[in-house]
């Protein structure tokens, strides 16, 4: 906003943009998005059960250093 290579006019357009931000309802928008795709989600795999607070464990396969002989 201090930039003097922004017009005037831009700068209070965005300046009126911030003002009407509202951190709790956009999560609230955020949220209710989220539900719908988690929504669409249990629908398209109806047939599976999901468990949206399982923990997933990953293993990483790593293959066994040969040994090295030093003479």
């Amino acid at each position: 906003m201090e930039s003097k290579d922004v017009p005037e006019k831009k700068k209070k357009e965005l300046k009126k943009i911030y003002d009407s931000l509202n951190p709790a309802e956009l999560k609230r928008a955020i949220d209710r998005k989220l539900d719908l795709l988690w929504k669409a989600y249990q629908k398209k795999n109806k047939s599976q059960k999901v468990e949206p607070k399982k923990k997933i464990s990953v293993r990483f396969l790593t293959a066994q250093p040969e040994p090295i002989s030093v003479r």
